[in-house]
């Protein structure tokens, strides 16, 4: 069984750095790509990152945000730096089995964490 398992976030002020982690088990993290999204409040889910197999990151936001990954650990990583109120979301990783390739969208992947919420507030 897949399990994807999100940790890291909390509340910072504004400013502060994260890095969340995203624990994968039942699968070798090694073949696959990661993406990372974020939900906000309100708003529709947005892709903020992926890093492929070859190491290779794909930012769809800004360079705040830096992926990368441990395959020996078969865990990936989100750096955010800079954080900022508008980056209060909840936080989600997500891998597609059987593909080293990267997508914006949420629903191409068929493996998802449930998630980790980010509050950004002095």
């Amino acid at each position: 069984q897949v399990q994807l398992v999100e940790s890291g976030g909390g509340l910072v002020q504004p400013g502060g750095s994260l890095r969340l982690s995203c624990s994968v088990s039942g699968v070798t993290l090694a073949g696959v790509a990661i993406g990372w999204f974020r939900q906000a409040p309100g708003k529709e889910r947005e892709a903020i990152s992926c890093i492929t197999t070859s190491q290779r990151t794909i930012n769809y936001l800004d360079s705040r945000f830096i992926a990368s990954r441990a395959d020996a650990e078969n865990t990936g990583y989100l750096q955010i730096n800079n954080l900022n109120p508008d980056d209060t979301a909840v936080y989600y990783c997500a891998i597609k089995r059987g593909t080293t390739v990267c997508s914006s969208s949420f629903r191409w992947y068929n493996y998802r964490g449930q998630g980790t919420q980010v509050t950004v507030s002095s």
